[in-house]
């Protein structure tokens, strides 16, 4: 395996130093998430800042436990054919996250592709388990839907797209499921980075001491997700539905350091042997959460250039071509 850049090493020993989910209550959880991601020059460095070009606005739509909280990501410059629209939901282990931590991805994934992007804070364990977040994706989702026009989205119906990121990458395939046993709304691609597919599993011993997310964390944040609910229900761990055909075609990113990592391959094997096609991607000397960390890990720009080229050619260029047609016509 390669090694871990050191700034990575650096920055896990400085997070564990706040102390292990592990170790903490529900209510000490809790307080924690009142605490957002302050915005300085620090944390740009090291979550990045919003790409340059971009234009940024938060909305409230209705949801099923209450209103959601969205950012909406535009390009200044919009490219010359359609704009798509893609729907992003944060990691966090469904614990933790907020829109702060989107900034950098969902703001070049806009300028890069030309997308507007809806980003969604969703409701977190404890407080709020499972099928709390589930709830509230697909709710944001169908909004998005509706309202592509009113948020300046002019592509074709049914050009839509999905990211996330870990726990975001679960939520992100099981929005892909539900879209299409209930009818709707179409996705186009599924952006699936370092997914958590199968949360019925027990963590294996090789997580133990792994970077950002070891066994015990991973083994808390299962606990406060899902309290009583049944992990093999799929959308807990869409790796277990009983059918993966007929979903859009994905783009599969993983770290090699990441215990996640043979969720992302499992998924992708699923899929395939469904007849769904699939780009899988192996970053080399990575750990998990390597998009959510540009200024520490040197493949963050290598992985968001494929990102938003395998969105390119889903969302892109099959708009432009049914508009095209529309214009012959």
């Amino acid at each position: 395996m390669a090694p871990i850049d050191r700034r990575v090493r650096l920055w896990s020993w400085m997070v564990h130093r706040q102390g292990s989910i592990a170790s903490r209550s529900e209510a000490e959880v809790i307080a924690l998430q009142a605490r957002h991601t302050p915005d300085n020059a620090i944390t740009n460095r090291i979550f990045g800042a919003v790409a340059p070009g971009t234009v940024i606005q938060d909305r409230t739509i209705p949801g099923p436990g209450g209103d959601i909280t969205v950012r909406v990501y535009r390009p200044v410059r919009p490219n010359s054919g359609a704009r798509p629209l893609i729907v992003y939901f944060h990691g966090g282990g469904f614990v933790f996250g907020d829109l702060r931590l989107g900034d950098w991805l969902c703001s070049s994934v806009a300028v890069n592709v030309g997308a507007v992007v809806v980003s969604v804070e969703y409701r977190l364990a404890p407080r709020h388990r499972f099928p709390a977040a589930v709830d509230d994706c697909y709710a944001a989702l169908v909004w998005a839907g509706q309202n592509a026009a009113s948020l300046e989205a002019d592509g074709p119906m049914g050009v839509m797209g999905v990211m996330g990121e870990s726990a975001g990458g679960n939520l992100s395939a099981v929005m892909c499921l539900l879209a299409r046993d209930r009818g709707g709304p179409a996705i186009s691609h599924q952006a699936l980075l370092y997914p958590a597919t199968d949360i019925s599993s027990p963590p294996t011993a090789a997580s133990a001491n792994a970077l950002i997310i070891p066994q015990p964390e991973m083994l808390a944040y299962r606990r406060h997700y899902l309290g009583d609910a049944d992990p093999r229900d799929p959308r807990v761990s869409p790796l277990l539905a009983d059918d993966h055909s007929r979903l859009p075609p994905a783009l599969i990113q993983v770290a090699e350091h990441d215990p996640l990592r043979d969720d992302g391959a499992r998924y992708t094997a699923a899929l395939r042997s469904a007849g769904v096609p699939v780009r899988f991607t192996e970053y080399v000397g990575m750990p998990h959460g390597y998009l959510n960390f540009p200024g520490l890990c040197r493949s963050a720009p290598q992985a968001l250039a494929e990102l938003c080229a395998e969105q390119t050619a889903a969302l892109v260029q099959p708009a432009r071509t049914v508009a095209e047609k529309e214009h012959s016509g």
